[in-house]
């Protein structure tokens, strides 16, 4: 094939020279396809595990509540009121006072029972020996600190014909008896006129603290000096 120029002369090699225009026409278009694929296909791997994650972090919607279900006649059910557990742990209302500790109860009496005496039944209350003669009464009771009743402080002067005179009688001396159908105790004794006589006379802690203050002599040596000393008269000034 020839081709001729604008003055009518042929050109040499014209389609060689077309067919190379062609060739450079098809590299560069597959250049381009080339090109356009591969940022594609990059651009498809960058946005991928952003697209990934949004998916996976997503949250799910929330739920929607239970219908409630009507009962008949249009009525809605009563609320149900939490487990007794629940309201055990609940703070009473303000206001309101919070029951009382029954437990406590058990460590006080509240009755005095068979096996129990009262002191004040004791103090006033006669002893007898085995003849059934009164040797006195009991006018105090000893009582341990850690509880017990040591021994009955019985006036026995009366008895003796000494005058007023108290003995401490161990109290696992005396037995009591109860009176039938009544609230009065009798008490008896194995001392005699011959044991309570030599028995000491007891004291109370009162009664040695006034007889040793009694005993400390009086210091007279010191004056009082609330007294006052008179004053020296004054001389009169002399005459001039």
């Amino acid at each position: 094939m020839s081709i001729t120029s604008a003055v009518g002369r042929p050109i040499p090699n014209a389609a060689g020279v077309i067919d190379n225009v062609n060739e450079r026409q098809s590299d560069m278009t597959k250049k381009l396809v080339s090109s356009v694929a591969a940022g594609a296909l990059l651009v498809g791997v960058t946005f991928a595990p952003t697209s990934f994650a949004q998916q996976t972090t997503t949250p799910p919607p929330p739920s929607e509540p239970a219908p409630t279900q009507m009962q008949p006649g249009g009525t809605t059910p009563p609320a149900t009121e939490p487990p007794a557990a629940d309201q055990a742990q609940k703070p009473p209302a303000a206001g309101t006072e919070a029951p009382a500790d029954t437990t406590a109860e058990a460590d006080y009496l509240t009755e005095q029972k068979d096996d129990q005496i009262a002191t004040s039944t004791y103090v006033g209350q006669s002893v007898y020996n085995a003849a059934d003669e009164s040797i006195g009464e009991i006018n105090d009771l000893i009582i341990k600190k850690d509880g017990g009743v040591e021994a009955a402080v019985i006036g026995v002067g009366g008895f003796l014909g000494i005058g007023e005179k108290n003995v401490a009688v161990p109290f696992d001396r005396i037995e009591i008896a109860e009176q039938a159908d009544t609230a009065a105790l009798k008490l008896t004794t194995t001392e005699t006129a011959d044991t309570l006589k030599a028995a000491p006379e007891f004291k109370t802690k009162a009664q040695l603290m006034a007889e040793r203050q009694s005993s400390q002599p009086v210091d007279t040596s010191t004056t009082s000096s609330t007294g006052t000393t008179p004053a020296t008269p004054t001389q009169p000034a002399p005459q001039q």
